[in-house]
């Protein structure tokens, strides 16, 4: 049998989308994350992975569809592009895992750091940008869900089993057993750490529930329910119409160029009243706000459409409510009301306008067309457990989509500037 004797360099197609990734990474600024690392050169200890070439198989990875760090671990051995991201170093689904999970606020950075950068090439102006929530289904399944009662019970099993385990460590000599014994008691301890925390969740949600109940004057009681596998997990609506335990991915998107410019995680099903945080996220992250905003109808809270106009000059452009009922009623719904404050009474007068219809068309095409890509890259099912770690995955597939879009934009814009095959040039 012939042996193929080129190098994984030779092999790997030089149009193949690692190249791409890697030259991305390679030029994007890593000290928030490189000051973190103890173990260098010259000091004591176990040498660390580059940074860069975890970042770079995530991206790969959540560019085609993975999400799964096993998986990952196992593209590593046995996948050409993975083997050339790697050069030779050896990884391992938990270093994978961890990276992704226990760098939210290292993604976040380069989130903010990347739209910078083709703010200053002049492919984003942040003059307008639409906002999208999706809802994508926990790691957690429905009859996880647990009452008050059953919870204390589950936690005082699992300290009762913890407790046990803990004791026939201490009384088993053998080493290897040992080892299988300490996998246990983490294993164990994990599960009551996530009971206890599904308990303080569980007080948290009774008491919103009932101040809702009160607010509506309603008397009946109503006993609210956490997982034991995700305690930060909340039922809500799916889009095919089902209620499952979920997180609501919250994406905003510049739509003169694509390119996603916030990204926060909520464990709230409405997208009601979250159209000022992310106004807020994006000033923070980039030092200005945009003009206008785009949302549907379920981000149109009175409360943010004011505050929008008079602390920020910002212009909400969203479908009032009821409008067509409205009508039908023989009302108009774009004139203002007795009680509407002037950021918005301006919303009702300008939703009413030609010019709103044409200017909100864009929405659609920025805001449900970046939600496609990414839930064709696979965010329709989380494989990581809490606010923080989806956070982080959902900053993952922002990046993805950046990366994928900024590849585009440079293209225009190198055919704009006399190339006409439209390619990079040098």
């Amino acid at each position: 049998m012939k042996i193929d004797e080129r190098s994984l360099d030779q092999l790997l197609p030089s149009d193949h989308a690692a190249r791409t990734v890697w030259a991305y990474v390679d030029g994007v600024d890593l000290s928030l994350f490189l000051a973190r690392i103890k173990a260098v050169e010259g000091k004591p200890g176990q040498p660390t992975i580059d940074p860069r070439i975890l970042l770079s198989l995530w991206l790969l990875a959540t560019l085609e569809g993975i999400g799964s760090a096993r998986e990952l671990d196992r593209l590593t051995r046995q996948h050409i592009a993975y083997e050339w991201l790697c050069g030779g170093v050896s990884v391992n689904y938990h270093t994978l895992a961890d990276f992704r999970s226990q760098n939210e606020e290292f993604l976040n950075s380069l989130l903010t750091q990347s739209v910078a950068t083709l703010r200053h090439q002049g492919l984003v102006d942040l003059q307008e940008v639409t906002q999208d929530g999706l809802r994508v289904r926990a790691s957690a399944g429905t009859k996880s869900f647990r009452r008050q009662q059953t919870l204390q019970e589950c936690l005082k099993q699992a300290q009762q089993q913890v407790e046990a385990l803990r004791k026939q460590l201490d009384e088993d000599d053998g080493a290897v057993s040992r080892r299988q014994q300490a996998a246990r008691e983490r294993a164990a301890r994990e599960r009551q750490e996530r009971i206890a925390e599904a308990l303080r969740q569980q007080e948290k949600l009774a008491q919103r529930d009932q101040q809702i109940l009160k607010e509506l004057h309603i008397r009946r009681k109503t006993e609210a329910r956490t997982s034991t596998t995700d305690p930060e997990a909340r039922t809500m609506k799916m889009p095919d119409g089902g209620f499952r335990p979920g997180y609501n991915v919250e994406i905003a998107t510049d739509t003169g160029s694509g390119i996603v410019v916030g990204v926060d995680v909520t464990n709230v099903g409405s997208d009601s009243g979250q159209l000022l945080p992310m106004v807020e996220q994006i000033e923070q992250r980039h030092g200005q706000t945009p003009q206008r905003v785009l949302a549907d109808g379920d981000f149109a809270k009175l409360e943010d459409i004011e505050t929008l106009h008079r602390a920020h000059q910002i212009e909400v452009y969203a479908p009032i409510k009821n409008a067509e009922r409205e009508q039908v009623n023989g009302h108009d719904p774009y004139q203002p009301k007795p009680k509407d404050p002037p950021g918005v009474a301006a919303w009702r007068l300008r939703m009413g306008t030609p010019e709103a219809k044409t200017i909100y068309q864009r929405r659609a095409a920025t805001a449900e067309w970046t939600n496609a890509r990414v839930r064709n890259m696979g965010l329709r099912q989380l494989q990581v457990r809490g606010l923080v770690k989806v956070r982080a995955a959902a900053l993952l597939y922002a990046l993805a989509h950046n990366l994928m879009q900024t590849v585009l934009l440079q293209e225009r814009a190198a055919g704009a500037h006399g190339n006409p095959n439209g390619r990079r040039q040098g």
